[in-house]
């Protein structure tokens, strides 16, 4: 079969489902020119070492270093845009085909390009703001920056002392719980799951994708490179994301094609 048979064929499955949910990770992103983690020789992870959990609050060094990596320079999804695949699913979500998007990424995209932040549930947290690890209170990026490049530091939260962070999850931390539970009753109450660019193997996350099978809930897997997960899903497209989802928005590059040609 080839890639537009099979964009065909997801047309027809979009077309056949009003209770939608879309999983997507770092591959959908990286179409806006942010750079994944961990691909051989150009993610971030091949660059500098992450910084565990728990070295974060064992050490005050440590959550120096952080906010150094954090504010040596803007990050590139601070001034990326969301691109025809965080269009498409905000498309379906907005017309009732799609109920939810669960995502790995830390990016802002998906509410970028105007998905409610009720509809997103983020499994690995945000980059676009800070948490005290405590109490939970929200701090403004650019207000902890300014305090960073003043003190050096950042102080503990103004509210109960705790430990600010900002609000991704690092290696080494507990899995948002209330998210969890979100994606699985979400997985569940779907009647299509479509994987969109993940390569399927950070667990527990990955295991979404298993509980939507083991329901009888189709799954279509949308990624460049194959996943573990492929013999089980009953679409697989290797493609490009944002032509795979192009026939969402009507974008039909035949027909300017053909419109050029006349």
């Amino acid at each position: 079969m080839t890639n537009q048979e099979k964009r065909n064929e997801f047309a027809s499955l979009i077309d056949q489902s009003s209770n939608i949910v879309f999983f997507t990770g770092a591959g959908i992103s990286t179409e806006s020119g942010i750079p994944d983690f961990r691909s051989p020789g150009t993610g971030i992870w091949n660059k500098i070492s992450p910084i565990e959990f728990q070295d974060f609050v064992g050490s005050e060094k440590v959550r120096k270093e952080s906010w150094k990596r954090k504010f040596g320079g803007r990050t590139r999804w601070d001034e990326a845009d969301p691109n025809v695949g965080h269009k498409a699913i905000c498309h379906l979500i907005q017309n009732a085909k799609a109920r939810s998007v669960i995502t790995q990424n830390v990016d802002n995209l998906h509410q970028k390009s105007g998905v409610p932040d009720e509809k997103v549930i983020e499994l690995h947290g945000n980059a676009g703001y800070a948490k005290c690890l405590s109490c939970g209170s929200r701090f403004d990026l650019d207000e902890l920056k300014e305090e960073f490049e003043r003190l050096g530091q950042i102080k503990p939260c103004r509210r109960c002392g705790g430990i600010i962070k900002t609000a991704t999850i690092s290696f080494g931390q507990p899995m948002p719980e209330e998210a969890m539970q979100r994606a699985q009753r979400e997985t569940i109450a779907s009647d299509l799951f479509v994987v969109v660019g993940s390569s399927l193997v950070v667990y527990p996350a990955a295991g979404f994708p298993e509980l939507a099978t083991s329901f009888g809930i189709p799954l279509v897997i949308v990624n460049r490179e194959p996943t573990p997960l492929d013999s089980i899903a009953s679409l697989v497209i290797h493609d490009e994301i944002g032509p795979t989802f192009e026939f969402v928005l009507g974008i039909d590059h035949s027909s300017s094609a053909e419109s050029s040609r006349a």
